[in-house]
């Protein structure tokens, strides 16, 4: 993100996506939780392919994932963090740390969406990841 000379954050940066990774994964059937890391592997994948379809421009997409999920690792487009605790806390400490950036949180968890959009972030659900 670049700043202003004066230090402060610049509004107009990349938009920054907090994907909740346990959410979004558990909305498929898919046999996920037999291997819940590689699942989030898969997401992390696809998110670096195809970054956030319907969404032009540049965006730092940050994979949040919790639990048996952890260890994956971060790749070029996509920045991964374990949440040391709830990923529902991570992700909203994330989106609390950047008050001045545009940010969208993926996520169908209610109580999740009303936390970030209480703190200005906009919110989406799987779907636009998963189609």
């Amino acid at each position: 993100m670049d700043d202003h000379p004066d230090g402060t954050p610049d509004a107009d940066g990349p938009l920054l996506v907090i994907v909740d990774g346990a959410n979004v994964v558990g909305s498929r059937p898919d046999g996920w939780w037999r291997d819940r890391r590689g699942a989030a592997e898969r997401l992390r994948d696809r998110l670096a392919a195809e970054g956030l379809p319907g969404r032009p421009g540049p965006a730092e997409i940050v994979l949040v994932v919790e639990g048996a999920a952890r260890g994956v690792a971060s790749v070029p487009g996509v920045r991964v963090e374990e949440a040391p605790g709830s990923g529902d806390d991570h992700i909203v400490e994330l989106t609390a740390q950047n008050p001045d950036r545009p940010r969208l949180v993926v996520t169908a968890d209610r109580e999740l969406r009303n936390r970030v959009t209480a703190l200005g972030a906009e919110v989406t659900g799987p779907r636009t990841i998963l189609g």
